[in-house]
């Protein structure tokens, strides 16, 4: 079968193999794009815990904290250059702000409109591509972080036993690298209960097909599975990351430490992250 250019470019920049590679990947899964992806990973060849697709649109990622809410949204235009106009910027935290005054869960005619005026000024296309809120607790403190130009937003949401400890420079230096955090690590789940079972089993079934060629006994093939798969929970799971201002400790132990310092109990309990372009 025919593979067409277009599909092998597609699967390289998902994935950051080879040309050739996904060329033949593409031939061994008949065309088939997400069990070529497979295949690569089988092979060893894809990039670890590749978590979406280069970025094709223009735009920014706005985050806000108001009124016990925090919203993460993106906005795309057609260019670079209205995505740094003054206007465009307004745009984007104005949206922010109506979506969190208002309660909106989607889309509605008020945000068309606010959008529909700023391309009457500046003439070109945009595009309220998603968008997410979530709710803070009295006990709950959340902190944002734009990364760049815009290009990445994260937030992250703490708890504490006694709120009291939001107001201690510890505990706000820790959110705030959480966040940070976020944005350098790209984690995929919070922790391994929130990581699907069925993407669990895929990656057992890529590391079994990845050892197979190493001849030994099937309790020893199994522990070697079982290390791959704690090995690459770590890296996509954020409390088990090493934590991004010292490696040698994982997120969850810098939580511990700063809880002792504050005296409460503090826990990272959700976390927002988008990349412009990314699919959601």
């Amino acid at each position: 079968m025919e593979i067409k250019p277009a599909d092998v470019k597609k699967l390289r920049d998902q994935t950051g193999a080879g040309m050739m590679d996904c060329k033949t990947a593409l031939t061994e899964a008949g065309g088939d794009f997400d069990k070529a992806v497979k295949v690569l990973k089988e092979k060893g060849l894809a990039a670890a815990a590749k978590r979406s697709s280069r970025a094709t649109e223009e735009g920014k990622i706005f985050t806000k904290i108001k009124g016990g809410k925090a919203i993460i949204l993106e906005l795309s235009c057609e260019t670079d250059f209205v995505a740094r106009n003054e206007n465009y910027i307004k745009l984007g935290n104005d949206l922010a702000e109506e979506i969190i005054s208002s309660g909106a869960e989607s889309v509605n005619e008020k945000l068309t409109g606010m959008i529909a005026e700023t391309i009457t000024m500046l003439k070109e296309n945009m595009t309220l591509k998603r968008f997410k809120t979530i709710p803070l607790a009295n006990n709950e403190y959340a902190v944002d972080y734009i990364h760049g130009t815009g290009n990445i937003g994260t937030i992250v949401k703490l708890k504490a036993e006694n709120a009291d400890a939001f107001a201690k420079d510890a505990v706000k230096a820790l959110a705030f690298d959480l966040a940070l955090h976020a944005a350098a690590f790209a984690p995929v789940a919070l922790s391994e209960k929130d990581v699907p079972e069925a993407y669990i089993k895929e990656q057992e079934e890529i590391f079994k097909k990845q050892a197979e060629n190493l001849d030994k006994p099937e309790n020893v093939l199994q522990g070697i599975i079982k290390g791959k798969i704690n090995k690459h929970l770590s890296e996509i799971c954020f409390l088990n990351q090493p934590f991004v201002k010292d490696d040698k400790k994982k997120v969850l132990q810098a939580l511990a430490d700063v809880s002792k310092e504050a005296g409460s109990k503090i826990e990272l309990v959700e976390y927002l992250y988008y990349k412009l372009g990314e699919n959601a």
